[in-house]
């Protein structure tokens, strides 16, 4: 992440200024050390973009880079130092000083701050100058020019503008009819061995070559829906394991999330169950397994009683893996021919039909297209990056870029495309794929909004330069602009957020440019550690990881990830060595207890524990975390109840939970003024929301899930003006009418979701007053009967989707039913 440190250093010399000019700089007597520091980061900063458009030929300077670029993120932790006091002086002042208030917090000596601070401050500015003295530095000169293009490219588009559609993507027609035509064939004559009713279809080919998007295509073609009684997708993880992959594939099978509690016996018999009698279509994403015999075991449990007809699609890089699991000739892609990459380009490089107006840049875009060699994916990457771009100097930048000249790596020609796709990023998109090098490689799906989460934990949000957008809102136009360019595929629209996965070769493009700060360490890991590692990422726990942690003290983030052998001990070394940890993530740990020394990570901004079913308390010394921004509980079915002192959580922005409760004391999350999301999952034993949670001035999204026993209609509750722009609200039975307190976001909201609230029985005439909406979803609500009258009157309602609620359905078809004038106005109504 070489590339980052002109963006970096901008950054801190802002910050400089600011906390050099605080009541605590002075109270402390830094100010003059900070203001030095401010100045001799300025002088390196003139000269870093020189060095960042020279680095690519010059191994000693990518290493000078890197250096200052450490110096830089110590720099960052102990500004954050004064900030996370300034935050801790806050809430003792909201509470009072009073003796418990000085208990809850171990104050800092000031003394002993200065000094420490002090010594910091001119250790990072010896390491400065050390650098600033060394040979490549007097060899640099300021150069703005590059930068200047490069940040042009901020400008931003809809998401969807230069998104190729499945029924236009090029060069695969025939590939596709073959695929089909082998899917339409009832038996199968090559069979050998296998079980006689499944054939099982291998598309073989080298990364970026488009076999999940052909498989895709072929996937919802329409002969295969009509055709198949079932089909279900499963990505594949390298690792094969047949338990977890059952149980995915299982779980799509019903549509549902399975129990970690089944034994493979029990696995074993849903599964038959489910799939017996069955005629499906099962693809398998990107397979890396050779074991013969693993694939037999798991094409066992899956073909047992399964209706003749029924298939199997696997896409796979390696031609070993289709001869042990195919049963008919592969469907092996080549790379595009010339004609077919360069109408790809096209499309994604001009808006539709104004290529002609541009014909040098036209005749610049043929020679970029001849530099991807006929892979689809560098094309569509790069040509997403020139999108409706007519400067002639940002086109000849990619197309006489000395990276093409690099050694080419991995899956030979792609590398160097993908390389010089990152590199014409604006700076703040640069930062947000970077911080993507933690998350688990052919991992399923991710979830945009603990990604934004992320970034906003490190940093990278900035909603100045953005009129004061919020941050989350910031953090979704980013995410936007990297789908937009194709560095995300797969994206899924859920109402309120996104879900979405990345091709293994832009991981591998995203891990390039992390080397040496990120780590993600599983059962193969076998590297050593570089000490200036900063992300973490456990995909299994072994022997040496203790070892391993030893090493390290700059750590910012932590990912673990359904890890057994998680622990007590694991944690508490983790909170002793890493004093600047900013994420902690314990997906589907065992972790019983989480240690009470946590509430000494007081520069933690995110912690999530989601999907832990044993946890049942959680210290409260967690509340000492001023700037903890995302809390999340998700799936923590057996935790007894929140910490009590949570309204301290100053800085609080997500809050996500499962809890056992079934009330919340009021001066709780109620207070949380930060607050932005409330998301109140299976909470079983729930039975009313504190009454203060209307006073959520904050609160943009609130998501309730599965909560059995709530009564949202209180006479307690009030109708006051709220800033809410996102509800939904699902598997409430007791709700039979939208509680009026909802009234106060007329003005703001924008989506609504209702789904599963099997006694609700009419939407309020009010709502039609909600002139902002723009989404509205309706699911598995049976006894609503008609929509309100005068729905015309929402203008701004782009979507509406109606499903599993029969009455409604029927009245809202459209030309014919009774409602459908009601939403005749909206451009998109979909049924089930």
């Amino acid at each position: 992440m070489a590339e980052l440190a002109f963006p970096l250093a901008a950054k801190l010399i802002e910050r400089l200024s600011s906390i050099a000019s605080e009541e605590i700089c002075l109270a402390w007597g830094v100010q003059a050390d900070l203001q030095k520091l401010g100045r001799t980061m300025s002088t390196i900063r003139d000269v870093l973009l020189d060095a960042e458009e020279k680095q690519a030929r010059n191994s000693g300077l990518r290493s000078w880079l890197r250096q200052l670029k450490d110096v830089f993120l110590d720099a960052e932790d102990l500004l954050d130092e004064f900030e996370c006091e300034a935050l801790r002086r806050q809430v003792v002042r909201r509470s009072g000083t009073t003796r418990k208030v000085r208990r809850f917090f171990s104050h800092s000596n000031p003394v002993a701050f200065r000094l420490r601070v002090g010594h910091e401050i001119k250790d990072i500015r010896e390491r400065l100058h050390q650098l600033k003295n060394d040979k490549k530095f007097a060899d640099l000169r300021p150069d703005h020019h590059h930068h200047q293009i490069s940040d042009n490219l901020r400008e931003n588009r809809n998401a969807t503008d230069c998104l190729v559609p499945s029924s236009k993507v090029i060069g695969r027609e025939t590939e596709k009819n073959k695929v089909v035509d082998l899917l339409m064939v009832q038996g199968d004559d090559h069979q050998g061995g296998d079980n006689g009713n499944v054939s099982v279809i291998p598309i073989v080919g080298l990364g970026g070559l488009g076999k999940s998007t052909l498989a895709n295509l072929v996937y919802n073609d329409d002969r295969v829906v009509g055709s198949f009684e079932l089909r279900m997708w499963q990505k594949v993880s390298v690792d094969f394991d047949i338990i977890s992959l059952a149980k995915e594939i299982l779980g799509s099978a019903l549509g549902t999330n399975i129990s970690e509690g089944l034994s493979p016996h029990q696995l074993q018999e849903q599964l038959r169950d489910a799939l017996k009698d069955k005629k499906f279509l099962l693809v398998l994403d990107d397979v890396w397994n050779e074991d013969r015999n693993k694939w037999c075991q798991l094409r066992d449990m899956l073909t047992e009683g399964a209706k003749v007809g029924t298939k199997v699609l696997v896409t796979t890089r390696n031609s070993s893996v289709a001869s042990i699991m195919g049963t008919v000739e592969n469907i092996n892609l080549d790379v595009l021919s010339f004609e077919d990459c360069f109408s790809l380009f096209v499309k994604c490089a001009f808006k539709e039909g104004q290529e002609r107006q541009h014909p040098s840049l036209y005749e610049m875009g043929k020679d970029i297209v001849r530099k991807c060699r006929g892979v689809p994916l560098a094309v569509k990457t790069l040509g997403s990056q020139l999108y409706s771009k007519t400067d002639e100097r940002q086109w000849k930048l990619i197309r006489d870029s000395e990276i093409w000249e690099l050694e080419r790596e991995g899956d030979g020609h792609i590398l160097p495309a993908l390389k010089l796709s990152y590199t014409q990023l604006p700076s703040h998109l640069k930062q947000c794929l970077a911080c993507c090098s933690i998350l688990p490689k052919n991992y399923i799906e991710f979830d945009s909004i603990e990604l934004i989460n992320d970034w906003m934990a490190h940093g990278i949000l900035e909603s100045r330069d953005h009129g004061n957008m919020e941050l989350e809102d910031v953090g979704e136009l980013y995410f936007k602009e990297l789908w937009d360019r194709s560095f995300f595929q797969n994206v899924k629209d859920y109402a309120f957020f996104y879900k979405f996965d990345m091709h293994d070769l832009i991981h591998d493009l995203v891990q390039s440019v992390a080397q040496g700060e990120s780590l993600i360490v599983d059962s193969a890991w076998t590297k050593g550690v570089s000490e200036n590692v900063r992300h973490l990422s456990f995909l299994e726990i072994g022997q040496n990881v203790s070892t391993t942690l030893q090493k390290l003290n700059k750590v910012r983030s932590i990912q673990v990830v359904s890890c057994k052998l998680i622990d007590e001990s694991f944690l508490s070394t983790c909170i002793l060595r890493f004093n600047y940890l900013r994420v902690l993530r314990l997906f589907n740990s065992p972790c019983e207890l989480l240690p009470t020394s946590i509430g000494s990570l007081k520069h933690l901004r995110s912690l999530n524990l989601t999907g832990n079913e044993i946890i049942t308390q959680v210290p409260n010394s967690i509340c000492k975390l001023q700037s903890l921004q995302t809390l999340n509980f998700y799936g923590c079915v057996n935790l007894e109840e929140l910490p009590r002192d949570m309204s301290k959580l100053i800085s609080l922005r997500y809050l996500q939970f499962t809890t056992k409760q079934s009330s919340f004391p009021e001066n709780g999350f109620g207070c949380l003024k930060s607050l932005r999301v409330l998301s109140i999952w299976d909470c079983s034993n729930l039975t009313c929301l504190p009454c203060d949670t209307i006073y959520l001035a904050s609160l943009r999204t609130l998501m309730i899930s599965n909560c059995k026993q709530l009564d949202l209609v209180t006479e307690n509750y009030q109708v006051i003006p709220l800033r809410l722009q996102n509800l939904g609200i699902g598997g409430v039975p007791r709700m039979v009418a939208l509680p009026e307190w909802f009234q106060g976001a007329a003005n703001t909201l924008q989506g609504l979701v209702i789904a599963d609230c099997e006694n609700l029985e009419a939407l309020p005439g009010w709502l039609t007053s909600f002139t902002s909406l723009r989404k509205l979803f309706l699911k598995s609500c049976p006894k609503l009967l008609s929509l309100p009258e005068e729905m015309h009157r929402l203008t701004a309602l782009t979507l509406v989707w109606i499903e599993d609620c029969p009455d409604l359905e029927r009245r809202c078809q459209r030309d014919t039913g009774q409602d459908w004038p009601k939403i005749s106005h909206v451009p998109n109504v979909y049924f089930e």
